[in-house]
C-alpha cells in the first residue's frame, strides 16, 4: 500500500498515551475542525462528474461530487469508500465536524482520510479527502478545493471550467501549455 502525501512509514505499535501523538507531515496540513451541510443537493447545486484514482491500488471509480462553498473541507462518503474498497488512513487526532448551523454533526468526528487523485475533465490533482457519512452525497468538494482551483462556474448552464487555477496546481500547467500551443 502506498502512503499519503509526504508520509513517513506508519508504526504498527500503539502510541504512548502519556505523550501527545506526533503527527506526520501530511496530517499537520489537516484543519483543526471541519463543517458541512448534509442536506440533499437540489437543482441549484453544481454536481461534477469526477474520477477518483486511488494512490495505492490505482482503481478508478467514478463519482458525482457536490460543489459546496459552505463546506470547509473536502469529503468522501464512508459507504462509498467501503463499497469501492478504497483504503483509508487513520489520523492520530480526530477532527470535530460541525453542521452549518454550528451543531455537532451526528456522523461524528473525522478519524480517517483517503489519499486519491481527483480528475475532472483534463484536470487532475492529488487530494486528501475526509471520510464521513454524507447522506445521499458521495463526495463534497468544499471551499478549500474551490479556493485552490478557483474554477470558472457558469451557474446558468452548470458548466465548470478549470482555467484559473493557481500556479502551484500541477494538474493545470499541462493544460495551460496545451491551450497556449493551440492558439499559436
Amino acid at each position: 500500500m502506498s502512503e499519503p502525501i509526504d508520509t513517513p512509514a506508519l508504526s504498527p505499535s500503539a502510541p504512548d498515551r502519556t505523550m501527545l501523538p506526533r503527527k506526520p507531515k501530511w496530517e499537520k496540513r489537516l484543519p483543526k475542525q471541519l463543517s458541512f451541510n448534509t442536506l440533499d443537493a437540489h437543482r441549484t447545486s453544481i454536481i461534477l462528474p469526477i474520477e477518483v484514482s486511488t494512490t495505492d491500488t490505482s482503481e478508478v471509480p467514478s463519482v458525482k461530487a457536490l460543489l459546496d462553498s459552505r463546506a470547509t473541507g473536502n469529503f468522501i462518503d464512508r459507504d462509498f469508500v467501503w463499497t469501492k474498497g478504497i483504503n483509508t488512513w487513520s489520523i492520530s487526532c480526530p477532527i470535530p465536524v460541525y453542521n452549518v448551523d454550528g451543531s455537532p454533526n451526528k456522523a461524528g468526528q473525522i478519524s480517517e482520510v483517503v489519499d486519491v487523485v481527483l480528475r475532472y475533465k483534463t484536470h487532475s490533482k492529488r487530494t486528501l479527502l475526509a471520510v464521513s457519512s454524507l447522506g445521499k452525497q458521495n463526495m463534497i468538494l468544499g471551499y478549500t478545493w474551490l479556493k485552490d482551483h478557483n474554477p470558472e462556474v457558469d451557474w446558468q448552464t452548470g458548466e465548470v471550467q478549470m482555467n484559473r487555477c493557481s500556479p502551484r496546481c500541477e494538474g493545470c500547467h499541462v493544460i495551460r501549455k496545451e491551450q497556449a500551443s493551440r492558439k499559436r
